[in-house]
């Protein structure tokens, strides 16, 4: 059983364009799970540890300053295009199309003001809350007027995201939650002791930028073979990497499948990642560096999270060989993830 809650959680500045902001609150005997109208941002998400304490596992704020001021994407939804475009351009029907640079040369997670920047208009259901927005014409360099609904919903021990849109225009998109998770509970630390697998059998390298240079390499006997579990701090250091960020190929397909698994051993916290996306971006928080103030005042340095972004492989919308990205007027886009905690 799922009990669905609203409360009010802060107010736009005239500047920010004003409006409320509220939270609803989605609790089962196991799970319990905060999520904003502003950037349909994940908030809080606590869960169970093998004694049946619960803790805040994932990284965020205790109020609407937070998300509101320049901050890494913390439990966002990105869009219209997660992840980098290179260069912040591409061409579509013999036209060039230039969005924002805000990574390096890149653009990257929807541009200046994406999708994670902004209010949607929420609909209480009966075991979650579905939000919708309309992302207009040109927004953020765009082409197309895109109704997008992001819809949560808490079953038990599972949460779903299911993602839709719809177009008038031919427009790339690539929706994602961009939420940090540390088992351990946010603020403890880094993640050094999880164990995480991922059932992947290329990923994709990539340049300076981050951009991925168009190979589809083999994780076999490389640092980012993860299709048994490994130890994370351990790992990195047996193969002198700075962290991940990078996309792992997924079996293609629109099937629900599991995807990723990570595992906690000291507390016994479980997270399983299930999809119908063709890739997942592990980034194990390399660009934190403890200068944010995080909820309860803690802070948030490198690698003390990881994220798994089910979404489309990165600058699809310049590389033909990878995955579709581009949506069509009269189809739909239509993606779900669920994210299912559990104890071992």
């Amino acid at each position: 059983m799922t009990t669905v809650r609203r409360e009010a959680f802060g107010r736009m500045s005239p500047e920010e364009g004003g409006g409320e902001v509220e939270k609803f609150i989605l609790q089962s005997d196991s799970v319990r799970v905060e999520i904003l109208s502003f950037g349909c941002i994940i908030s809080t998400l606590e869960t169970k540890d093998r004694d049946g304490q619960f803790s805040d596992v994932v990284l965020g704020f205790d109020t609407l300053e937070g998300y509101t001021r320049k901050h890494p994407f913390f439990g966002a939804v990105v869009g219209r295009v997660a992840n980098r475009i290179a260069n912040g351009r591409f061409s579509l029907d013999g036209k060039e199309y230039q969005l924002f640079i805000n990574n390096g040369p890149n653009s990257l997670h929807g541009g200046a003001k994406g999708f994670d920047k902004v209010l949607w208009s929420p609909q209480v259901l009966p075991n979650g809350v579905r939000f919708f927005r309309l992302s207009p014409d040109g927004e953020e360099g765009y082409p197309g007027d895109l109704k997008v609904w992001v819809t949560y919903t808490l079953s038990g021990r599972e949460l779903a995201i299911n993602y839709q849109a719809q177009t008038n225009k031919t427009t790339p998109i690539s929706l994602t939650n961009h939420a940090y998770f540390n088992l351990a509970g946010q603020g403890s630390g880094d993640v050094y002791d999880h164990e995480v697998s991922i059932e992947a059998d290329s990923y994709l390298p990539v340049d300076d930028t981050k951009i991925p240079t168009g190979e589809v390499a083999a994780v076999q006997g490389t640092g980012f073979d993860l299709r048994q579990p490994v130890e994370l701090g351990k790992h990195l250091q047996k193969f002198h990497l700075d962290g991940f960020d990078h996309n792992f190929c997924l079996h293609q397909g629109q099937d629900r499948r599991l995807v990723a698994r990570v595992f906690h051993p000291p507390t016994g916290r479980t997270m399983e990642v299930h999809t119908t996306q063709p890739g997942i971006q592990f980034y194990t928080g390399n660009n934190l560096d403890g200068s944010l103030k995080g909820k309860g005042a803690a802070t948030y340095p490198k690698h003390s999270a990881f994220c798994l972004e089910t979404q489309n492989w990165p600058d699809a919308v310049n590389k033909p060989h990878f995955p579709n990205v581009m949506l069509h007027p009269g189809e739909e886009y239509n993606h779900t993830t669920w994210l299912v905690f559990n104890t071992a």
